[in-house]
């Protein structure tokens, strides 16, 4: 392997992870569609997948951690990480702007003229005369079986009072690594991995109460919005827990110091976007 000092920039040789991380991919998506077709080895083979890539994130993470406590990286590397991290977390504002889009064109614009406001008279008059639903509604055709609406009381409320306070203790954590308070440092980081993995269980225990009530994903556009929002912020948080826990792990190993620790710096970021996102889904989708 070529050492930073030659280069500018480290380029690692002889890396087989991205052809794993291939194999574990093309397993994964074959066995999935052989699934959904009826085949008998579909659900087999994509577990193979998906067990391949599990060691693939492993071992893969794995050298880059070795490389980063060995001192490989430089500035350059700091700055493609950094930059890395920054579009990563773009696209994921992107992706949920388009949900959010979804639901402002929905409440916003449908439902108005299927009312038979602006340019929607006509649809009104002669498609959907009998319509006259406010939102939260399952469609002019009583898509699904409820318009059952989603209070922001009490579990929506007790995981945004849980979310923020994550916010703060991994904003403590942050402030205890730059100034080498290890104890502050992992006390912090636990206590938001903690929150994080209860705020998934009681979004559990809110699924479970919308389902009795009747709601559903197939339950018109308030059902599939509102699920498809809290679902995908719902794993977001997931995938968030569990790299502060590897982070965790790593900081209980004595990894990170006050200058090099970008790895807990981009799981900070990463986690007040999904503060944020919570945010706008407790205003948007919960009290308005």
């Amino acid at each position: 392997m070529a050492s930073t000092a030659d280069n500018h920039y480290y380029v690692p040789h002889g890396a087989y992870w991205p052809l794993v991380g291939s194999i574990a991919l093309a397993t994964t998506t074959g066995g999935f569609a052989s699934y959904l077709n009826g085949g008998s080895l579909g659900m087999p083979v994509m577990l193979v997948g998906v067990a391949i890539l599990i060691v693939m994130f492993f071992g893969w993470f794995g050298t880059v951690i070795k490389e980063s406590e060995a001192g490989t990286y430089s500035a350059w590397e700091d700055k493609s990480f950094r930059l890395g991290m920054s579009w990563f977390i773009f696209s994921e504002v992107m992706f949920f702007a388009a949900f959010f889009g979804a639901l402002f064109y929905a409440r916003m614009y449908s439902v108005p003229w299927l009312l038979g406001e602006g340019s929607g008279a006509n649809t009104h008059t002669w498609l959907w005369s009998g319509f006259n639903e406010i939102w939260p509604t399952n469609g002019p055709a009583d898509m699904g079986e409820s318009d059952f609406h989603m209070g922001w009381w009490p579990l929506p409320f007790i995981n945004t009072a849980i979310l923020l306070t994550s916010g703060v203790t991994c904003t403590i954590a942050h402030h205890a690594v730059i100034k080498n308070d290890r104890k502050r440092f992992i006390w912090g980081l636990a206590a938001t991995v903690a929150l994080g993995f209860l705020f998934v269980f009681l979004q559990v225990v809110e699924y479970q109460e919308a389902y009795h009530e009747g709601m559903k994903l197939t339950s018109g556009i308030y059902g599939s919005t509102f699920f498809m929002l809290t679902g995908f912020h719902g794993f977001h948080v997931t995938m968030g827990a569990v790299i502060l826990l590897v982070v965790l792990l790593r900081a209980l190993r004595g990894h990170f110091t006050p200058t090099r620790h970008f790895a807990f710096e981009a799981a900070a970021w990463y986690w007040h976007f999904v503060d944020v996102v919570w945010l706008g889904l407790f205003i948007f989708v919960y009290i308005l």
